[in-house]
Parts: structure tokens; C-alpha cells; sequence
């Protein structure tokens, strides 16, 4: 086994050991109990709500374990003083850096497959439908978490884990209001305000480019071609932010 797997591998049993399968746990039993609750509340629009919450709490939910994973990814090795023995060996950093995001999108990814199943159990439970959309959108939040990752992997390079998960977190939220800032500034009369807010639409990702979230809850088709797009897109992005991250991380001193 490689020096790469081993160090991915490490990451998922870590992550593992931290009991965060546990979050799959919580989710089946929330959305299983809400459940009882949207059948009391609405009768026409139940396969609408019933997807909305669903994939809006596996949202939340996964979105929430990246930002503690990622930002806190660094700042563990340097405590526990493991990342001497890493850096030590024939290791370079950015492969390092490279191995724990691949181990944190694998624990993500196997969180989302476990919990999509979940997800998809229930609609099948109270015989609601199930479409091609809602695939997509938990295959495009996988794409999301990859950002936020990068983003929290970024921050931690240079900062301790309270500012690193802040600083992730408040991105989240930019990333999903991006959209509505560029098209207020379009609007806007003044050329500052125009400049400015299309300077951040294109400084930050725009995670809106995978929430397909409310096309899935009005069973609305989503062409490949947009899919792909915003998968592209993301990979960009988190292929930037984590060359940002080993050049910070690159000139670190640990001691």
C-alpha cells in the first residue's frame, strides 16, 4: 500500500473511531419521526416536503461534519505531535494534505451513500416518488462537501480550529448568497457597487452551481450537461483552494 492510501485510509478509521457514523443513526431517526409529523400537516404537497426535509437535513447534517473534519484536520496532527512523524518521512506535505482530504471526502461520501439510502427507504416507506433529481442532488452535495472541505483544509493550514470552522462556515453561507449579490449589484446604480459585488461573485465559489435541492423537491429534470458543469466547477475550486493550502502549509514551521 502506498504512503498516499495508507495516509487516506488512516483518516477514514480515524474519523470512524470518532463515532461519526453515528450521525446516519441520528438521521434515520429524525427523518423517520418527522415523518409522522408531515403526514398530520399536509396531504397535497407531502412528496414536496418530504424531500425538501429529507435532503435539507442531510444537508445540514453532512455540512456541518465537513466543516468540524476539515478545520480541525491540521490542528489535531500538530497537537498530538504526529505530523513530525509524517513530515519526517518521505513525505511530502502537499501529498499529506492531498491523503487527508481524500480520507475526510471518503468518510463524507460513505456518510452520504448511507444516509441517501435512508433517505430513499423512507420515500419508499410512504409510497412517495422517486426521481431521477433527487440522485442528483445527493450526488451534487458530495460536490458541495468537496468545497467546504477545501475551503476548511485551507483555513487550517494557517489557523487554529475555532477560527478555521468560522471562517468555513461563514463561507458556506457567502457561497450560497453569491447568485442573489451579483444580481443586486447588476441592478444597482452605482458603478462601486456593481464592481464590488461582481468581484465577490467571482472571488468565492458559488455553491449554488450544485444545489439541486429545489429542483428535486418540484421534480424538476436537471440535463446533464448542468450537472457536469457544476461538478467541474467544484473540482475547480477545491483544486485552487487546496494549492493554496500546501503553498501555506509548504512554509509552516511546527515548531
Amino acid at each position: 500500500m502506498s504512503a498516499f492510501s495508507a495516509m487516506m485510509w488512516n483518516g477514514f478509521r480515524e474519523a470512524r473511531r470518532n463515532r461519526v457514523t453515528v450521525v446516519v443513526g441520528v438521521f434515520a431517526a429524525v427523518v423517520l419521526l418527522s415523518s409522522t409529523l408531515v403526514t398530520e400537516v399536509t396531504v397535497t404537497t407531502f412528496d414536496r416536503v418530504l424531500t425538501d426535509f429529507g435532503l435539507g437535513m442531510m444537508s445540514i447534517i453532512l455540512v456541518f461534519l465537513a466543516v468540524f473534519l476539515s478545520s480541525s484536520l491540521l490542528s489535531r496532527e500538530i497537537e498530538r505531535r504526529t505530523i513530525f512523524l509524517v513530515v519526517s518521512k518521505p513525505v511530502s506535505r502537499t501529498q499529506f494534505l492531498l491523503a487527508r482530504l481524500a480520507g475526510t471526502m471518503l468518510t463524507l461520501g460513505a456518510l452520504l451513500v448511507a444516509m441517501t439510502l435512508v433517505f430513499l427507504s423512507q420515500l419508499m416507506l410512504f409510497r412517495a416518488d422517486i426521481t431521477s433529481t433527487q440522485l442528483l442532488a445527493s450526488a451534487g452535495l458530495w460536490f458541495e462537501l468537496l468545497v467546504i472541505s477545501s475551503v476548511g483544509i485551507l483555513f487550517s493550514s494557517f489557523a487554529g480550529p475555532a477560527v478555521s470552522a468560522i471562517a468555513t462556515t461563514g463561507l458556506y453561507f457567502t457561497g450560497h448568497l453569491t447568485g442573489d449579490l451579483y444580481a443586486i449589484a447588476s441592478r444597482s446604480e452605482s458603478t462601486f457597487i456593481q464592481v464590488l459585488g461582481k468581484s465577490i461573485y467571482y472571488a468565492l465559489p458559488n455553491l449554488e452551481r450544485v444545489n439541486f435541492r429545489p429542483q428535486a423537491t418540484y421534480a424538476l429534470p436537471v440535463d446533464a450537461s448542468t450537472f457536469l458543469s457544476g461538478a467541474a466547477y467544484s473540482v475547480a475550486w477545491a483544486g485552487v483552494l487546496i494549492a493554496l493550502a500546501t503553498v501555506i502549509f509548504e512554509r509552516r514551521d511546527f515548531r
